[in-house]
């Protein structure tokens, strides 16, 4: 089974709500997509800085799933966001997360967050913690 395969497999509940859907994964590289909805916007209509980080969290986390030893699990212990730009109401971003590190005990891994546009929205650099069953 593909990473991709992998991931879009797994009842991702929070991700279904915000529309998150994974567009290409592998274990050094995970991109998913999601539509600005009513639901995810403050005012003027623009992408709620909470839904930016969500959806980076979730990235970030399926991110380190992918890397994970057999049995353990993963939760995110730190997150930093920049908010460089917005994205109006019915438009699609698209978020890319990369490793920075990825040890036996923490992975840290940098989303960019970008428009359709294709200029960088969010910067977010989070750290997951390895929960080792």
């Amino acid at each position: 089974m593909s990473e991709l395969d992998l991931l879009n497999s797994l009842a991702l509940p929070f991700a279904e709500h915000i529309g998150m859907h994974f567009v290409s994964a592998t274990k050094d590289r995970v991109v998913a997509q999601m539509l600005v909805t009513q639901d995810l916007c403050t005012r003027p209509d623009i992408l709620h800085g909470g839904a930016i980080m969500a959806f980076a969290d979730t990235l970030g986390a399926a991110a380190t799933m992918l890397n994970l030893p057999a049995g353990a699990g993963t939760t995110t212990i730190e997150s930093k966001t920049n908010f460089l730009g917005s994205a109006a109401l019915g438009t699609t971003v698209t978020g890319e997360a990369t490793p920075v590190h990825r040890g036996r005990r923490t992975h840290v891994w940098q989303t960019r967050i970008t428009g359709e546009n294709g200029k960088l929205i969010a910067l977010v650099t989070q750290t997951q913690m390895v929960l080792q069953t």
